[in-house]
């Protein structure tokens, strides 16, 4: 969470604004926070405690910026633009604690609360981001920018701040400002709506099984697993649900196939239901309000608007990218098909290949090929090892070392909190990770921060407090949580998130990150993950303490391209169909979310056998800041794969090639250009044939 109130401003985060009640003198959201390396007391807080916090924080906020705004003395970068930066501290550090709420300790009154709270947000965000003084100030420092001797990142920030005034409506006459607003608002509780509607579905599904015979196929850790759920729960048998932890085995390996078919229907088809979470008008309603607010703001479409400040400049060079690989993955697609279809046959199975079948053929294919099974992978991927082994890598690459922390606060009993230190000893970062899922927690992983790296109005550096957050397998009676191959990776790519946090040089908790550049420093790392001197590091077997045999790493670097076709058409499908759905030029009300994803998947030749990675009624990532920006992980790709070559080009742990990477790239990401950042790091701009070289793609 961004403490920069200008970065409020500009970029439309979240504020709070709540109903009266006296301030509590205890409340421990306003005391200071005598905890250590200034964690949030999130122990000490209750619900209650943030409606009069948030009361104080608007109330000091507001105070704080009237004296900016009502200021006689001509506009300066000093008296304006820094002294916004240094606004909100107290505001921006109570809406890091309630946005914690409101991922990994979700409840109904918490949920009661966002709903009453987020349009509320929105208004107050409007109120003072739309105020014409603030607009008349920046212009004015921005006009006269010349003058004041700014370094670079000041530059950087005051222009890319003005830009946020322009695109945020600033400039727009005061009826079209009211439009805004009421948009804005409506956005806010839409879209809070849609998130709320997944949760409680993802919770409410269970498939139950009472046969045993319907567990064939099934590991025993997955077995165990749905045991203990159902015990849980109070209910006899085993109960599998459409968390990924739980739902991915069940299709990999179960032998019933109607089963399978149930568990995966219900995940892709969540909220698409006709009943009270069904999210289909929902995310209607939130495209055309994303039309009319982009015809309102002076775009052709959402997407133009989203991609401007963006690497990618506009829609088009999304499509060019999407396409030229959506091209040369399909037929790819195909061939995996006719194998899994020939497999099928060869079984004398008297069906045609469908989606629920798939992970279920390539499991089997997986180990007929390659004498590999995922099953056989896991036990050397016990999660503390994994965890240490992604610990070591950042040690060698850049000296840096991690040491668990005990007794201090954090959100969830289940978080793990570690001290970041230099290879010097001196203090970088405090992490926290959170790895499983459970009913009170969000689904996906990501990250976030409770604290960036700035510096006071005094001058004192404040270091960043970083959160990991997964939903990984759960340990399972006396087997400790073992992870698959993918979730090692998506380990990895989280971590990445994480050291881009820890390494920033930011001097005012502000950023103007390029939304299809922020992938890059997550997904650079999941390039260690696999690499054999780095399995031999931490793939260890959680029972024998036996490295890796160098058997299974050669099967797994064998089997590398495995499947690419189907992981990456997943992808590529719903980066299409989010850049598709933000490209409509009018408000459609009688719009079917479901008949325009049909119609489109059939008009780029998406195989019937295979799903979009994200349907439009549980597309969550185009709800919270992916919105025509789903593509950013494929763009990033080009910059991941081409930036790993530096590091094959001389060696994987190379310490000069490191320190270039966390000087150029992590350390100014969101103060500087995301091409020149990469060009200081590569010596040139990045090149797309390590990339399909990946994919085993021919240019």
């Amino acid at each position: 969470m961004k403490k920069s109130f200008l970065i409020i401003l500009a970029l439309g985060v979240f504020i709070m604004s709540c109903t009266q009640k006296e301030v509590d003198d205890v409340n421990p959201l306003l005391a200071e926070w005598d905890t250590p390396f200034d964690v949030p007391p999130f122990e000490e807080v209750e619900l209650e405690h943030f409606i009069p916090a948030f009361e104080e924080a608007m109330k000091q906020t507001k105070a704080e910026m009237e004296v900016i705004l009502s200021n006689p003395e001509e506009p300066t970068y000093e008296n304006t633009v820094e002294a916004s930066y240094y606004a909100g501290e107290l505001l921006g550090r109570v809406s890091g604690v309630f946005t914690q709420f409101n991922s990994v300790n979700i409840s109904d009154e918490v949920q009661i609360l966002a709903q009453e709270i987020y349009p509320k947000l929105s208004a107050f965000g409007d109120e003072i981001r739309l105020d014409p003084r603030s607009f008349e100030r920046m212009k004015v420092v921005y006009e006269n920018k010349d003058k004041f001797n700014l370094n670079d990142e000041q530059l950087f920030l005051l222009e890319n701040g003005y830009k946020g005034f322009i695109r945020s409506g600033a400039a727009l006459p005061e009826d079209k400002k009211e439009i805004l607003k009421q948009i804005n608002q409506e956005l806010s509780s839409l879209t809070l709506k849609f998130g709320q509607n997944i949760l409680a579905e993802v919770n409410e599904f269970k498939l139950v099984i009472t046969e045993e015979a319907d567990l064939a196929g099934l590991p025993d850790a997955s077995i165990q697993t749905a045991a203990e759920t159902a015990a849980k729960d109070s209910i006899e048998g085993w109960v599998f649900t459409i968390q990924k932890p739980s739902m991915i085995p069940f299709i990999q390996y179960a032998d019933n196939r109607e089963l399978r078919k149930e568990i995966y229907d219900a995940y892709v088809n969540q909220c698409n239901h006709n009943d009270e979470k069904d999210n289909k008008e929902n995310i209607a309603k939130i495209l055309n309000l994303r039309v009319k607010r982009a015809k309102l703001l002076g775009y052709e479409n959402h997407a133009a608007f989203v991609t401007e400040p963006r690497m990618a400049q506009n829609p088009e060079r999304v499509f060019d990218l999407l396409n030229q690989l959506w091209e040369g993955i399909l037929p790819k697609v195909k061939e995996e098909r006719a194998a899994l279809q020939e497999m099928i046959d060869n079984e004398g199975g008297n069906f045609k290949l469908e989606p629920h079948d798939w992970f279920y053929y390539t499991e089997k294919l997986r180990k007929e090929k390659y004498d590999l099974d995922e099953s056989e992978v896991r036990p050397y991927f016990e999660l503390e090892n994994v965890r240490q082994g992604i610990f070591t890598v950042a040690e060698k690459l850049f000296g840096i070392t991690f040491t668990q922390i005990d007794g201090i606060p954090v959100p969830h009993p289940e978080t793990t909190v570690y001290e970041v230190k230099e290879a010097d000893g001196s203090h970088l970062a405090v992490f926290f990770m959170d790895m499983h899922p459970r009913a009170s927690k969000r689904g996906g992983a990501w990250c976030g921060s409770y604290q960036d790296h700035h510096f006071t109005k005094d001058g004192k550096e404040i270091t960043p407090l970083v959160n990991n957050v997964c939903n990984f397998t759960r340990p399972s009676g006396d087997t400790p949580a073992l992870l698959s191959a993918d979730e090692v990776s998506t380990m990895f790519h989280e971590f990445g998130h994480a050291l881009d946090g820890m390494f920033s040089e930011t001097s005012y908790s502000a950023s103007n990150i390029a939304w299809d550049f922020v992938e890059l420093p997550s997904q650079i790392m999941e390039h260690w993950a696999f690499e054999p001197d780095v399995l031999k590091m931490y793939a260890t077997h959680y029972e024998t303490g036996e490295v890796i045999p160098e058997e299974l790493v050669k099967k797994i670097e064998a089997s590398a391209k495995f499947n690419k076709g189907f992981e990456k058409i997943e992808i590529y499908a719903a980066s299409l169909l989010d850049i598709k759905f933000h490209m409509m030029t009018e408000e459609d009300p009688d719009l079917n979310v479901m008949d325009f994803e049909k119609k489109y998947m059939e008009e780029i030749g998406l195989i019937p056998e295979i799903y979009s990675r994200y349907r439009p009624t549980y597309f969550r990532h185009i709800m919270s800041g992916y919105d025509a920006g789903y593509y950013s992980y494929t763009w990033a790709s080009v910059l991941d794969n081409d930036a790993f070559e530096a590091f094959k080009e001389t060696d994987i742990f190379d310490q000069a090639t490191a320190k270039s990477f966390r000087d150029n790239v992590l350390a100014m990401n969101g103060i500087k250009n995301a091409m020149e950042m990469y060009v200081a790091f590569r010596g040139r701009e990045p090149k797309i044939e390590a990339l399909l070289k990946s994919l085993g793609i021919e240019k």
